[in-house]
This record gives C-alpha cells, structure tokens and sequence, in this order.
C-alpha cells in the first residue's frame, strides 16, 4: 500500500520537495521503495546515513560482525560507545536516531547460498558495502535470478570504483568480471590498507546512484566503471560491453561463494632473449609490469606500456587492450603467471605470454644493467 508523506515528513524532506526531478511524486517514490546494504562498514557507513536522511522507507542492514576501534577511521556509522556491539545494531540506532520515519531492518549474519535468494528477494535494489569478491559474485547472482538492481563498489588503498549491475536486465557484474580471481588478487583492508576518507567519498556515490534509480532521473552507472583517485582527485568513467558467451545464471552455486582455483592453467612462456628477438622483427606488443612502484624506481624493462601492481589487476582489467599482444613481467615470473592466469580466466583471447624469469633472468641473459633485487 502506498504510504503518504506526514506533516513532519513534508517539513524534513523541504529540500527535495523543492527540487526538479524530486518533488512531493519523488519523495513519496522513496518512502515506498526499500533497499538492503551489505556490510556496515566503510562503505555501508556513509551509504546508509544518506539512505536513511533520503527518505527511504525501509532499510536493511546486513553483517555478522562487531564493532573494532581499528573501524572507526573510516566506520563513521559507529563510535566508541558502540564497541563490541554487532555492527547491525550500532547501525541501526544511529539511522533512527537521524530519522525516526524510516523502518531498518537487521539481519545479523553472513550472507550465503541458503538465504541469499530470500533475503535479496525482499528489497528493490541492493548495495554491495562488502570487501571480497565471493559476495559480490553471490549478490550478483542472486539479483540475476530475481531481476533486481545492485550497485557495486570497492575500495583499495588510494583508489575507488562504482558501478551499478542489472538494471532494467542490463550489464551485469559478469560481463565486466567474467569470473572471480584467484585469492592472491584479493587484499583486504587490513592488508593492503584505505585513505579512511575514500569509502565516505564511495559510499555517497553508490547513495546517489540509488536515490536516481528509484527516481528515474539521470544516468545512473549501468554499463560504465566510475574509478575514483584520491591523490589526483581525479576520475574516470570507463565503458564494458555484454560478455557475448556468458551463460545466464538460473541457481546459485558453490562458484557463487569461493574464488576459483589456480588449476586452470594458460600457456605461453617468453624467454627475454626471445621477447628481443622478437621486437628487433618488428613485434610490437603491450608490455605490463605488475611490480610495485618501490620496485619499478630500483629497475624496470624500457618499453614498459603500463604498470599495475598485481592485486590491482581484478579492478583494472579495462585498462589492458584485449586487441594485442601481451607480455607480462615481475622480479621472478611469479606474479606475472598468476595475471597471465587470471586474463585467461577472464576471457581474454588475446596471445599473453609471460616473461619467464622476470627482470632476474632479463638481467642475466639480456642486459646487465638493469639492477636485480
């Protein structure tokens, strides 16, 4: 039943009212649409405080773990009164708390096969505030099942992406990350680290890209990957296209909980004497360095195209042509196998070759000055 807006909700929601593209229509479209957030953490945080100062009616928050002082650079939906509390609970106080109008429901626990597909199902769109790709692939299967929208982000270090999947049956999270990568492509937080201001400045944008999809106004990020730099304070909208041989997904699935393992194995060695031998007959292909960049200022291969450490690769796959050769390096040949795998089960059908040995044996076989570590 459509619910109408009160007095102390036409006073509340003035700004928008008197906003074109909003208005009394648009706002009371908000107070009947529903939506669920994965994860209340970095992300979850600052999407779920403007969710709920938006005006939507109701508001699921789903995580199954406590609040830890080491949240609270980035948390800002908790405080150190609510250490040790669940995440879901801490939440939820403080959404009511901004505004008593909207309904929070909480679902204490880890989402997974069993209750993906019920809970997905009780929401209009979904938001993605996780921090590993196996729910990301779950949520992304369950919203294909059940026709509903989600919108994706991810967080690392410095840099931040959105996009939104499944929209109106459009692009979805396979075509532009065919399959999920091994785990040593996977940092978390904890690992890698986060600026704590860049899940506030993402989290707000996967905000804004529900409140148009519910409204109907702009264009919202289907079919494009939103990357956001902090230190440049740049950004860029990167386009995918339909992932043509994709198999529509019709059940979840183990694939849809675990990454994928390191079996499946592509060919394709290059010795350095062999890459120079190679280019002096005109061969012209991409070459990328997946090293660090403390790494790259000891030595690098002149030629270099691109450098992109190897965790990033998942999230920045857009950047690496699919119309080239490729050859891949590192310091050993280690990491540069585990991109040129990961490519391969990825869907790339380009010819990637892996520099055997790295920079280690180009500098014993190819040229000497270029400093081994």
């Amino acid at each position: 039943m459509r619910e109408e807006l009160s007095n102390s909700e036409l006073e509340r929601y003035a700004r928008h009212l008197s906003l074109p593209g909003v208005g009394l229509e648009g706002q009371q479209r908000l107070k009947n649409s529903s939506i669920l957030v994965v994860g209340a953490g970095g992300l979850g945080s600052p999407c779920l405080l403007y969710l709920a100062a938006a005006g939507f009616g109701q508001i699921g928050i789903m995580d199954d773990d406590k609040v830890d002082v080491s949240n609270l650079q980035r948390q800002v939906i908790h405080s150190n009164a609510n250490l040790g509390e669940p995440k879901v609970e801490s939440a939820k106080r403080r959404l009511l708390d901004l505004n008593p109008d909207i309904s929070v429901k909480i679902f204490n626990t880890r989402l997974n096969i069993e209750n993906a597909l019920d809970l997905v199902g009780q929401f209009d769109i979904i938001v993605d505030g996780t921090d590993n790709f196996q729910t990301r692939y779950l949520i992304n299967d369950a919203c294909e099942i059940l026709n509903k929208t989600w919108i994706f982000a991810s967080i690392h270090q410095f840099e931040g992406q959105v996009s939104v999947f499944n929209l109106s049956s459009g692009l979805n999270y396979r075509d532009l990350f065919p399959k999920p990568p091994p785990l040593e492509f996977a940092p978390n937080c904890a690992e890698a680290g986060v600026l704590g201001i860049l899940p506030g400045i993402i989290g707000s944008i996967q905000a804004t890209e529900a409140i148009k999809i519910i409204l109907d106004i702009g264009t919202p990020l289907s079919g494009k990957l939103f990357v956001f730099n902090a230190l440049s304070m740049t950004s860029r909208i990167l386009k995918f296209e339909a992932n043509k041989s994709r198999e529509l997904v019709s059940e979840l699935s183990l694939e849809s909980e675990y990454c994928i393992s390191k079996s499946s194995m592509s060919s394709g060695d290059i010795t350095p004497a062999e890459y120079i031998n190679r280019i002096n007959d005109d061969w012209n292909p991409f070459l990328l360095d997946v090293r660090r960049e403390d790494e790259e200022s000891i030595s690098r291969i002149e030629g270099t195209s691109l450098r992109i450490v190897h965790t990033e690769i998942p999230n920045r796959i857009q950047e690496i042509p699919s119309d080239r050769d490729i050859v891949i390096y590192c310091r050993s040949g280690v990491r540069s196998a585990a991109v040129q795998r990961f490519l391969f089960e990825a869907g790339r059908t380009n010819t990637i070759l892996n520099l055997k040995g790295g920079i280690l044996k180009w500098s014993d076989t190819v040229d000497s000055s270029v400093i081994k570590y």
